[in-house]
């Protein structure tokens, strides 16, 4: 039976010798999930032993990620904002440049305000808002696979009051006509181009493609969102969009073509992330 020191060591030298980035941080993170074994534990009990199926499963989990399986996926649960997200194959990871996003519109929201989250997936944008500003939100999204984690997160998180899942395209006439009139609208939709996806990281491979690839140029979906759902905005709602890098004048272009004066704000590494405006 190995310890706890021993297999920590074993985890890190594996992912070390497969370059992944943070080793010691995602073999802590894999024996947390498999052994109930925290940072401090770690430090302070390396001698405790570790039981054959937790021995296991973390080296069933290590094999996975040296494959290139993104950690995220390997623990079935992420944090994003302070607030627990269920995810795995089939929806966007959530990351901390989206966090931006989430900064900026909560200061357009208050409780009993409606927003709507368009292109939602896990839901971490809507789900976050409501529960930092106690809004209501309309989460949009079209893939089943998606939509399910989406409704798991809305229960995982309290917010079934506040918060409803909608399947649905976004991009579609028909939805945004059934829609109701909106004080906020947030989105972050696919936005990678053909080009962009060839030279995806590994781990961002396993990612679903609908929720990246934003048409030949990257800009399909600011394009149909902007047309259809400016108009779904109520008169000095304010509306803001994660993009990619150096999308920031395009979309800031299509915002202006649809009668929303555009601003564009950094991320926490100084890149530009959010695009957004009130409706004139």
């Amino acid at each position: 039976m190995v310890t706890l020191g021993e297999l920590c060591r074993e985890l890190i030298s594996a992912l070390n010798a497969h370059e992944i980035e943070n080793a010691r941080f995602e073999a802590e993170l894999i024996l947390e999930h498999t052994a109930g074994a925290d940072r401090l534990k770690l430090l302070t009990s390396p001698e405790l032993k570790v039981d054959d199926d937790a021995a296991k499963a973390a080296r069933d989990l290590l094999t996975r990620r040296i494959s290139g399986e993104p950690l995220q996926y390997l623990l079935g649960e992420w944090e994003f904002y302070g607030f627990p997200f269920k995810i795995g194959k089939g929806v966007l990871i959530p990351r901390q440049d989206t966090e931006t996003l989430v900064e900026i519109a909560q200061e357009h929201l208050t409780e009993n305000m409606l927003c709507a989250d368009l292109c939602a997936g896990s839901g971490c944008i809507g789900i976050s808002l409501s529960r930092l500003t106690g809004c209501r939100v309309h989460s949009y999204e079209l893939s089943e696979n998606a939509y399910r984690y989406l409704s798991d997160n809305i229960k995982l998180n309290n917010v079934g009051a506040l918060v409803q899942p909608i399947l649905a395209d976004v991009l579609s006439e028909e939805t945004a006509m059934k829609a109701p009139e909106y004080d906020v609208i947030v989105t972050n939709p696919p936005y990678l181009t053909p080009s962009d996806m060839r030279q995806l990281q590994r781990e961002v491979s396993f990612e679903p493609e609908m929720a990246l690839l934003g048409g030949d140029d990257g800009l399909e979906f600011y394009r149909g969102i902007l047309r259809l759902w400016s108009k779904r905005l109520k008169k000095g709602g304010f509306i803001a969009a994660e993009i990619g890098m150096g999308q920031e004048n395009d979309v800031m272009h299509i915002f202006e073509e649809n009668g929303i004066k555009a601003e564009v704000q950094k991320d926490y590494c100084g890149i530009y992330r959010v695009v957004y405006g009130i409706k004139s």
